[in-house]
């Protein structure tokens, strides 16, 4: 989001922001900050055009980064985009917004009156409008200043990590809104100089409370989505169909284009834990606790339990895990991305290795698993001395892969648990003498 703030030019290609990334001074945020002081993406990535706007738009002066909050007393706009996790462990789950909290009462203390400040974190609906409003309003009236004068709205993201990552924020429709509607004009006017909006369409709601609802049910529905296609998954590969043909086969109809394949399991920052936001908002912040939402609890369930079908079809394969070697090819929760939040792998790695397994993390993009700190092999590695190579995230490697080349002597089990891998490429590996085991499918 800073690179695609700093990149807005008006009709005559000047610049129109000097923006100011700020993080905390921990150890991970001082290094990116340094990164981006440095004229480089903080993050590996294979999209080329957000490296090349990172470093030109430092170069041109207009993009800095900073672990001081006195940044905030200068500031026309500020876009908050803060971690917010749920607390899956909690019956029923919750999420604690101290930290968040504790950042917008920094603002509170320092933005300067007529401020516009803009959500971009995915909250539970109601936190706009009875968290953040009040807190800004309360600090610019200790400061002397009129509180309604801090102009507030919320704009959720819409993001697509991979190749076209700055494309993804720049080309693509935003909806916002105001908790006033000067705060909405002032959210809109900010939006179009960022967004193509002459091509993809601005949507303004009525609050964002609107928004908060608008965003937790986007990505609700491909949750659930996801999970329903689980079911089918385990059926095709008993029953001996090809889903993913069938699921080609059902796309064909214009009303059902978005249907999902099977895969390894879900992971990243949103579809993880979004379903859950609406029964935190509804009960934590809202007070209506006479609602449930069994559908977005019975996804987010499913979904966390996805990469134990690749599990079972590797002991049914193997005849057992205990003392087998597996080479596990992805770390990160999506293809094209270094972002390893909530990755299935680190799941599928810890149920493994308790099965008795010994398993090997490759990525071309990764050097750790964050979560349980465990490193990873960043280098191309082959499957000598395993018996069973998983493919796990569709990285561009993985894709172009020559199956008989990548192959040495062995011949392991090759599972593709996230139709990573080509027609042609399934074929070579047969050929090649491997068995090949794909999830969605029984009829190989």
């Amino acid at each position: 989001m800073a690179a695609a703030v700093a990149e807005a030019r008006d009709q005559n290609g000047h610049r129109v922001f000097q923006v100011i990334g700020l993080d905390l001074p921990t150890p991970q945020g001082l290094q990116r900050i340094e990164a981006i002081n440095s004229g480089r993406f903080p993050f590996a990535t294979t999209d080329v055009e957000l490296k090349a706007a990172v470093a030109q738009s430092r170069a041109d002066g207009v993009l800095s980064a900073t672990a001081d909050p006195v940044a905030y007393e200068d500031a026309h706009i500020v876009v908050v985009d803060i971690h917010l996790d749920v607390d899956f462990t909690a019956h029923p789950p919750t999420v604690n917004l101290d930290r968040f909290r504790r950042a917008i009462r920094t603002l509170a203390e320092r933005i300067p009156a007529n401020a516009l400040v803009i959500v971009e974190t995915t909250v539970p609906p109601g936190t706009t409008e009875r968290v953040v409003t009040p807190i800004l309003r309360e600090g610019l009236a200790v400061r002397g200043h009129d509180p309604k004068s801090v102009l507030i709205a919320h704009c959720y993201e819409r993001v697509m990590p991979g190749r076209y990552y700055l494309r993804s924020i720049t080309n693509i429709s935003r909806v916002y809104s105001g908790v006033t509607p000067q705060a909405a004009d002032a959210c809109e006017a900010f939006l179009k100089k960022i967004v193509n909006a002459a091509e993809f369409p601005l949507t303004r709601l009525n609050n964002p409370l609107e928004t908060e609802t608008a965003k937790i049910m986007e990505n609700s529905f491909r949750a659930v989505n996801i999970a329903f296609v689980e079911e089918w998954a385990r059926f095709a590969e008993q029953a001996g169909v090809n889903l993913g043909a069938v699921v080609d086969a059902i796309r064909a109809r214009p009303t059902h284009r978005n249907i999902m394949r099977p895969g390894f399991g879900v992971g990243g920052y949103c579809l993880t834990k979004d379903p859950l936001l609406l029964g935190i908002g509804a009960r934590d912040i809202l007070g209506l606790h006479n609602l449930s939402f069994p559908f977005c609890e019975a996804a987010v369930a499913t979904n966390q339990q996805m990469p134990r079908a690749t599990i079972a079809m590797l002991e049914t394969a193997l005849g057992g895990l205990a003392d087998k070697r597996i080479l596990l090819l992805g770390a990160s929760y999506r293809e094209d991305v270094a972002d390893t939040r909530y990755s299935p792998s680190v799941d599928f790695l810890s149920w493994a290795e308790a099965k008795g397994a010994s398993v090997e993390v490759s990525d071309p993009l990764v050097d750790t698993l964050e979560d349980i700190s465990r490193p990873v092999c960043r280098a191309s590695c082959g499957p000598d001395g395993y018996d069973a190579a998983v493919f796990a995230v569709a990285h561009e490697p993985y894709r172009t892969l020559e199956p008989k080349k990548w192959l040495g002597r062995e011949r392991p089990l090759i599972v593709d648990a996230n139709m990573v891998l080509s027609g042609s490429q399934i074929a070579a590996f047969r050929e090649a003498g491997c068995q090949v085991k794909i999830i969605g499918r029984g009829d190989l």
